[in-house]
């Protein structure tokens, strides 16, 4: 089956699925209802996400100089920095790092980039544990589910799913409250840190003038997996960078505000390498793995302006086919509107072009986006360019060309009468008619009354 068969048939179960759509559009309104109080914080919010799309504008097209900057700076404070053209490539550089550590065991804090090299089945199929650390990872990690939301990675679970999950797997009573289900999974997860060998974790932002990490997070996790084991891998996006180390004053509350409604996030911390002679604690070694995996082909597209990103997930909260279908729905890492742009990148744009064409075009995502991305724009872009590369049905550009050549000619638009109109176009455009009612033309064109109105 097709990625679009796969998409259509899933979509279409969510959609319909009402207890589904209640749950992530009351927890989709929880956001709704703080993002507008933490952007009271900016004396001129627009003007404050204008400036981060001209930073990212400029780390973008100084991509190339900035990680070389950031290579030599975190090379100088102790770390080692590996480039990943692919996914394969990660992996086989982690398994190699592994298998020097004699790992048997990892802990792994919140990273969409992990999720993008597919790290948990990596370390599995070649006999390491991997424990997700971040409360809404370790839930879905316990359900054998990807994350849901690029920030919230169960946030289609109630808390009563969330209570039965436990019970189903780690034998507590069914009926906990959400206080004492994160106290269970904080007694679960503490051990592990002692016992890990690697902490894994990502980074919101590369830092290119003191080659650091900036990890911004609200349980301490990614904090307490960089800091307990003796060797930290980074996976880390290459449009991560940003300039300098004084960006962070406008990213952080940026990002805290878009993506949870907090003026800042609890934990912001700022790690340039491993464990100086001076210092209590760190890792022992620490690596960087920079991941393109297609990144440079978004860069040499229409669509490069997607790679100012930085995953606040505010464009799925906004997105109405978002809200209807959920996050799983879209078969991918990214999804939501973000989603649907860089997969066909990152991916193939003939399996995934359809992601392109799973919107309404309504702009909320533009609208609310952190760093000004013009989203809905680059979604018409994919679509332009699945149709300059022939990616459509011979059906489908026959159907359109007839429509052109009808619509750009008054004399074929006059032709024939309502009857034959209505037969001709709902029998052309079949699947217009599965949730639509079927279109039902006029006796007479608005330029014949207007002939007849002249006369």
């Amino acid at each position: 089956m097709q990625q679009q068969d796969i998409f259509l048939k899933d979509s279409g179960a969510k959609a319909a699925n009402l207890k589904h759509r209640k749950t992530i559009n009351f927890n989709i309104s929880k956001y709704n209802s703080v993002v507008p109080i933490g952007k009271t914080q900016f004396i001129d919010v627009d003007l404050v996400r204008e400036k981060a799309k001209n930073l990212k504008w400029e780390s973008i097209e100084r991509l190339d100089v900035y990680l070389e900057q950031f290579e030599k700076q975190f090379t100088a404070n102790g770390g080692k920095i590996i480039w990943a053209e692919t996914v394969e490539q990660a992996q086989e550089a982690i398994a190699e790092i592994c298998k020097a550590k004699n790992c048997t065991s990892v802990v792994k804090s919140k990273s969409m980039a992990t999720e993008e090299i597919h790290l948990n089945d990596f370390l599995s199929s070649i006999g390491i544990e991997s424990v997700e650390t971040d409360l809404g990872e370790y839930i879905q990690q316990l359900d054998g589910e990807a994350p849901y939301h690029i920030v919230t990675p169960a946030m289609h679970k109630s808390k009563e799913d969330v209570a039965q999950l436990f019970a189903e797997k780690l034998g507590t009573p069914p009926n906990l409250t959400p206080t004492e289900l994160t106290l269970v999974a904080r007694e679960k997860l503490r051990t592990k840190y002692t016992k890990a060998e690697i902490g894994v974790t990502g980074a919101n932002f590369l830092i290119a003038n003191t080659g650091s990490i900036a990890i911004t997070e609200n349980e301490g996790n990614a904090r307490l997996t960089a800091a307990f084991p003796k060797t930290h891998i980074v996976i880390a996006g290459i449009e991560k960078i940003i300039p300098n180390l004084s960006d962070l004053a406008l990213f952080w509350p940026l990002l805290a505000t878009f993506g949870t409604g907090q003026k800042l996030t609890v934990y912001n911390s700022i790690i340039s390498g491993p464990r100086k002679p001076n210092e209590t604690d760190g890792p022992e070694e620490m690596f960087i793995i920079l991941l393109d995996n297609g990144r440079t082909n978004l860069l040499e597209s229409n669509t490069r302006e997607s790679l100012y990103c930085i995953r606040c997930g505010a464009c799925l909260n906004a997105c109405p086919i978002y809200k209807n279908i959920g996050g799983h729905s879209y078969g991918t890492t990214y999804s939501g509107p973000i989603g649907s742009i860089i997969t066909p990148h990152l991916k193939s744009m003939e399996s995934w072009k359809h992601l392109s064409f799973a919107s309404s075009l309504c702009g909320n995502c533009t609208e609310v986006c952190a760093v000004k991305i013009n989203l809905h724009e680059l979604l018409l872009h994919n679509r332009k360019a699945s149709v300059d590369e022939k990616l459509t049905t011979l059906s489908e550009r026959v159907a359109w060309r007839l429509w052109r050549m009808a619509s750009t000619n008054r004399t074929m638009m006059n032709l024939g009468n309502a009857a034959i109109k209505n037969k001709v176009i709902n029998t052309l455009f079949k699947s217009w008619n599965i949730h639509r009612a079927p279109l039902d033309f006029a006796g007479k064109t608005f330029n014949q009354q207007w002939q007849e109105r002249k006369k």
